[in-house]
């Protein structure tokens, strides 16, 4: 019996090892990056290919290549083209899809620069774009094949820039690595840049989970000059020579900054590994943005910034959504009240099982009172959003609500784990 058992063990080793080791068989240590316009109107969306560039070192997980988190408004799926095998997928969440409940998607058509980055196949491949619909479905937008030897690949080297890693705990296969990019300071500000950047990193690393986490991170500072210092107020008919073109008054809301150049962005990048972009902005107005595994962005020098830089992770790497409701937004019907938000911390109540109400204490009412009684539990608290009925959100107050706390509130803190760990393994 024994002997039978060791017979089986052996002939299930080779299989199970080469099952463990999906990434060796498609893909090179190198990135492919997909550069395109995502265009279109409030009903539509188009994918233009701009480029393609081979550039250095993967730096996510190797062992978990398909995206099961399900998070993004967009998701990117990568197919071997021989067999037809699924072997890279990964949400993201673009500007262009909040241009797209604006009021002026409405009457015109626009085209946002967009990056997509996943490791360089070492077989022909399809590249696959969808982009989820009101219904919360995810439908197909753009497909394409790619030869990794085709020589219209771009393999030049990146523009050389000096780095300093503000923090380094190893391989950043098995690391979220941060890149943090300097916007509006000069070549005489760099110093200010590194300072900046430090106090800010360490205002996220007082906050739980990343408190917990640190050795789960590496930062790298990437210290890329502009002309002149600050960035564009557009309202105020304030225009600086930036390097990134970052700008406040995205869609006309004053406090919204924001950076569209993801090429420029995206080339100065590569030269550390990256799974987020983090654009530090040399100015004391008080503003920031961040999507989804896209980018970040905030300025420095505000009294609010760490509260702000810490808020704009939290959409950027956990893709958690806005818990504010009475804020001036530009969004129209941002969300469907007939379908479950992707993000973590709303809920519409069509199906609350699938968020936190295991969370929820049994003797907490749902919907939740907003009221000094339960404003330290986790409920069901209606508003959130950009609404005030309809979408409930977890907690009375959270770092995703509003500046009265630096803290995320438990389900937040839950969802970031959970992103933490996936990409980690």
């Amino acid at each position: 019996m024994k002997k039978f058992l060791f017979r089986i063990i052996l002939l299930l080793a080779p299989l199970s090892g080469w099952g463990s080791q999906p990434y060796e068989r498609y893909f090179t240590n190198e990135v492919l990056r997909f550069d395109y316009l995502l265009s279109g109107d409030y009903s539509c969306a188009t994918v233009f290919p701009c480029q393609t560039k081979r550039e250095k070192q993967w730096s996510g997980s190797r062992n978990v290549l398909i995206d099961n988190l399900n998070l993004g408004t967009y998701r990117f799926q990568v197919y071997d083209q021989q067999s037809g095998e699924l072997i890279f997928s990964k949400g993201f969440s673009p500007l262009f899809q909040e241009w797209q409940t604006t009021p002026e998607a409405k009457q015109m058509s626009k085209a946002f620069y967009q990056v997509i980055r996943f490791p360089f196949p070492k077989k022909n491949i399809t590249l696959k774009v969808e982009q989820r619909d009101h219904n919360g479905q995810f439908c197909g937008i753009y497909s394409q094949n790619i030869n990794p030897d085709n020589y219209f690949i771009i393999r030049e080297a990146a523009l050389e820039v000096p780095i300093e890693k503000l923090f380094y705990s190893g391989d950043p296969a098995h690391k979220i690595d941060i890149a943090i990019l300097a916007e509006g300071y000069t070549s005489g500000e760099m110093d200010k840049f590194i300072s900046d950047a430090r106090r800010l990193t360490d205002s996220l690393f007082a906050v739980a989970p990343f408190s917990q986490l640190k050795d789960y991170f590496n930062i790298y500072a990437l210290k890329t000059p502009s002309a002149e210092s600050g960035t564009d107020i557009p309202g105020e008919r304030i225009y600086c020579n930036t390097l990134y073109n970052s700008s406040f008054y995205t869609f006309n809301i004053s406090r919204y900054l924001t950076v569209t150049d993801l090429k420029t962005v995206s080339d100065m990048a590569a030269n550390v590994p990256y799974d987020q972009l983090i654009v530090l902005v040399n100015s004391a107005r008080y503003g920031g943005g961040g999507f989804y595994n896209s980018i970040n962005v905030c300025t420095a020098d505000h009294k609010l910034s760490s509260n702000v830089f810490v808020h704009e992770f939290g959409h950027g790497f956990g893709g958690l959504a806005d818990e504010y409701y009475t804020s001036e937004v530009a969004f129209d019907d941002y969300y469907s009240l007939k379908v479950e938000p992707w993000e973590p911390n709303l809920t519409t109540m069509v199906n609350f099982d699938l968020k936190w109400k295991n969370m929820v204490e049994t003797t907490t009412p749902i919907p939740t009172p907003r009221s000094g009684k339960y404003g330290t539990v986790v409920g069901a608290f209606e508003g959130g959003g950009y609404r005030a009925k309809g979408i409930y959100s977890p907690t009375e107050d959270c770092r995703m609500k509003s500046n009265k706390t630096r803290e995320f509130c438990p389900v937040c803190q839950r969802a970031i784990r959970a992103v933490i760990m996936e990409n980690t393994k």
